[in-house]
Parts: C-alpha cells; structure tokens; sequence
C-alpha cells in the first residue's frame, strides 16, 4: 500500500472532528497528534469542552477552523456541509460515548471512540447493531492494539508458534492513584465518578485494556471469570485494585492483575502467553522488544522492524529499525489503519485488508460485557461468571 493510500484514493484528507480532550486533557492531544502524525487527517472541527464559550475558544487557540458548542451541534452542520467531516473522534467521560456515537452514525459519519465503548451492555449491543446496519467503520481506541510487538505476536499465535494456547497472564500496575489528589477528594475528576465513569474504575479504565490486549493476541474469549475488586486507599470511595482469574473453552486459563494504587509503580503494563510449544512476553514500558522462548530452541527476542517479523508487525512501524516507537506512535498505527478503511469505504472498494487490525465495535462490546460480568462476580465475592463472547443483537 503506498505511503498516503488517503491522498492517492480520494484526492485529499480526510477530514475529523473531535469531541472532548480539552484543556487539561491528557488523551486529547494524544488522539489529534495520532490523526495527524501519517498525515492521512486534517483536524477541522471540534467540541473541546462542555462550556460553549470555552470550547470555541479553545478550538480557535489550537488552530481548528470551526468550533462549536456541542456534538449535536457539530454532528448536524458537519453533515449538512459539502466539506463536512468524514469521521468522528469521542474521548468525553464514558457516560456520554453512546449517545455521541448514536447520532454519529446515524448522520452517516465513521467513529473512532475511546473505550469503554459505553457504560452498559445494552448500549453497545445497540452501536454494534446500527453499525451493522449502516455498514460504517467504527474503531475502539485499544490503542495498545497498534504497537508492532503486539502484532508480532497476534501474528506468531495465529501461524501456530505458540501451539495451542494454555496460560494467559496480563498484568498493569500503576502507582499515580496510591493517595487521593485534590480533585478526586472535592468531586471534580470525572474518572473517580461511578455515574459517569460506571461502577467499577479500575476494571472500565485500564482493566478493559488487559481484557483486550489477551483477546486481540491470542484470538480468544474467555468462557466465565472470577474476579476481586476492592478499593485499597482509605477515603476512596471507587475501587482502585482488581485481581481476575479467567477460563477458556479449550481449557486455557488466564489471570489479570490490575490496579493504580502500587506506589511507587510506574505503568507496568505486560503480557505472557504460553502454548504448547514456546511462550511470549511483551512489556509496554519496553514496547520494542518481544521475547519468545520455546521448548528446545534458544530463547528469541524479536525487535520492531528487523527481522523474522510476520507481515502485520512490519506494517505497525513508521519508522526504520532502531528509531524507538511508543504510545503516540501506536495511536497513529490505529489512525493510519482506521484511515484506510474509511478510505475504501467512501471509495466503495473492498478492504485490502482481512481481517482489519484496529479494534472494531465488537472489540468494544466484548470489553463492556468483561467490566459488567466483573462487577457481577465482585459483588457476588468472587463466584464464576459466564462471558458472553460475541454480542447477540436480541439483547437489544
């Protein structure tokens, strides 16, 4: 594919608005810089905050040509114009994804939308039917999803490097949460919230990661869980530590250990897989690298963009091998992947693709089902669980 597969299609970029990721907002400059760092986007609408009057402003301060006062606002004279938006960019508090995402498809756009896709199953059980409907391309930004490693080894699981997967361990410690800042303790971050961010933070904020990161690499679902969820700094009142125990229709087994209160942790985000013939393991604070070992062959470390790859790794790599990647980096993977199939879909070709790498709707609702059957478990200390692994639209 070349360079700007964008360009080459359509004549020009394609064209975002972004809803959320204001002043302050750490994931917003993180999704405008991903759009815009394989230059397949150009930013030209924008809702950046709740406040109409600071969120024009702010679009104006950053440069985006049109900013308005709300995404319904946005949505409707975006689509009501001959140079509107093609895709749309959610990444407001998790209450609000839904609704967004609704009138975006149903006004004909393509969303990209941070996870958790909605705070309730049924929601995203009604996205994943009206993007069956429309036919439009939805991406959940798993953003772990777009590290070449992380290809490498969806891509050594899927040839049959592994064998026949048996044990699964995904862990992600962090230590940002170990005391209660200001704003968690006079109400202001939304993410402390449960009627905005649901019931359970740290299984809808970074546990979900976990619970995509072992399915996107190893293509399973698990069966049933049982997890443990507490809240581990006196005073807080949302949970901040979860353990996970997970069991697999083939008889794998699988286990998530997740919190933001380890002090002293920086972001401890890894990955184990092992199988019959070798296993592997990825740490994201080292996203370059990925160990393989097998049963009678020395021990394998595979690097982003030198050799051994699998095809889907090489594609994940912006830049030649030793030039570092990371997270920013990731982000425009899934930007740049996103991009192309948008760019089929407007231009009614068929995907060069199969299957499409980015995280779709049913990514999204897979993890919505995790953190609900989570929380189930929780409350009934700890009992098993049944995950259903793919959405059924009859639950609608």
């Amino acid at each position: 594919m070349s360079a700007n597969y964008v360009v080459e299609q359509l004549g020009r970029r394609l064209r975002l608005g972004v809803v959320g990721g204001g002043p302050g907002s750490f994931i917003g400059s993180i999704h405008r810089g991903a759009a815009l760092m394989n230059e397949q986007y150009e930013v030209i609408a924008a809702v950046l905050s709740s406040d109409a009057a600071r969120s024009t402003a702010y679009a104006a301060a950053l440069g985006i040509p049109r900013g308005y006062d709300s995404a319904r606002e946005m949505i409707e004279a975006e689509t009501a114009r001959g140079d509107g938006i093609d895709v749309i960019a959610i990444m407001t508090p998790n209450n609000s994804h839904y609704e967004i995402a609704r009138l975006a498809l149903e006004s004909g756009l393509h969303v990209i939308c941070e996870k958790p896709l909605t705070n309730h199953y049924h929601e995203a059980i009604s996205l994943a039917a009206l993007v069956n409907q429309t036919g439009l391309q939805f991406c959940v930004a798993y953003g772990y999803a777009g590290y070449p490693m992380v290809r490498q080894a969806k891509a050594m699981v899927e040839a049959g490097d592994l064998g026949e997967i048996r044990m699964i361990q995904c862990n992600y410690v962090q230590g940002h949460l170990a005391e209660m800042a200001e704003d968690e303790k006079n109400g202001t971050n939304w993410h402390m919230l449960p009627e905005v961010a649901g019931e359970n933070l740290i299984v809808a904020d970074i546990g979900t990661h976990c619970y995509h990161l072992c399915s996107y690499v190893t293509g399973m679902q698990p069966e049933q869980l049982s997890a443990d969820s507490c809240t581990m700094v006196p005073g807080r009142t949302a949970t901040d530590y979860t353990s996970i125990q997970l069991r697999y229709a083939n008889g794998a087994r699988g286990s998530l250990w997740v919190t933001q209160a380890a002090a002293g942790a920086e972001h401890g985000l890894y990955l184990r897989v092992f199988g019959s013939k070798g296993g592997i393991e990825w740490h994201q604070e080292y996203p370059n690298e990925l160990l393989f070992r097998s049963l009678d062959q020395p021990a394998q470390v595979f690097t982003k963009g030198g050799p051994g790859l699998y095809e889907s790794a090489k594609h994940a790599s912006a830049v030649p091998i030793g030039h570092p990647e990371g997270y920013r980096e990731a982000f425009a993977t899934l930007y740049r992947d996103f991009a192309e199939a948008v760019t089929d879909a407007l231009t009614a070709q068929a995907s060069p693709k199969d299957p499409l790498l980015f995280p779709q709707i049913e990514d999204g609702v897979q993890g919505v089902r995790f953190i609900e059957a989570a929380e189930e478990s929780n409350r009934g200390n700890g009992f098993w669980v049944q995950v259903i692994p793919k959405y059924d639209y009859s639950m609608i």
